[in-house]
């Protein structure tokens, strides 16, 4: 991606985030990030495609980062929470809800592209906590997993809120996996 390309992605990462995907033009993302509209259009094409280029570049820094969380976890059922880690990260620098169930609000088409990759990033957490609940061996890993998004996902929701609902959910998921690998299962 060309310098101007880095700052327009910078730009409507900001507004995007912080004012909604539908309430920004591209006149306020070029004027933001110091370029034309017709830059803009030659390194996107479109505003579409500038919002998926965003929510896809959200989606490879959390995957990174829960998978260095899973990566440090010293068990396999410590491992099985590790994205409740991650988020406790995450959400020190994104305050304002998440971005993905944002944009799944803003953008309704499932053929939007920018639909296609915050549905994606969704279904990417709840399959990793499947694949995570099974290698630790917990009992019914899909409902685990189902049980563990909806939990994370009822954080990131919340977080605009004056709560903090982090702490108790992340020992919330502990109890649950605990419960999935007790003996009497």
């Amino acid at each position: 991606m060309t310098p101007a390309g880095r700052r327009i992605v910078a730009a409507a990462e900001d507004l995007f985030y912080n004012r909604g995907i539908t309430a920004v033009g591209v006149d306020l993302i070029a004027e933001h990030s110091g370029v034309t509209k017709r830059t803009l259009y030659n390194q996107f094409g479109s505003k579409d495609h500038l919002v998926a280029t965003y929510l896809a570049g959200r989606d490879q820094r959390w995957r990174s980062l829960v998978r260095a969380a899973v990566d440090a976890s010293n068990t396999p059922t410590e491992a099985v929470t590790a994205p409740f880690e991650a988020l406790r990260t995450w959400t020190q620098t994104n305050t304002r809800g998440c971005a993905f169930i944002n944009a799944l609000a803003e953008i309704p088409d499932p053929s939007h592209p920018a639909h296609r990759i915050a549905a994606n990033q969704k279904l990417w957490l709840l399959n990793l906590f499947k694949e995570l609940a099974t290698t630790a061996g917990c009992s019914h890993p899909a409902a685990l997993a189902t049980q563990l998004l909806v939990l994370h996902e009822g954080v990131v929701a919340t977080q605009p809120l004056p709560l903090d609902s982090l702490p108790e959910s992340t020992d919330l998921a502990r109890v649950l996996v605990q419960a999935s690998t007790s003996p009497r299962h």
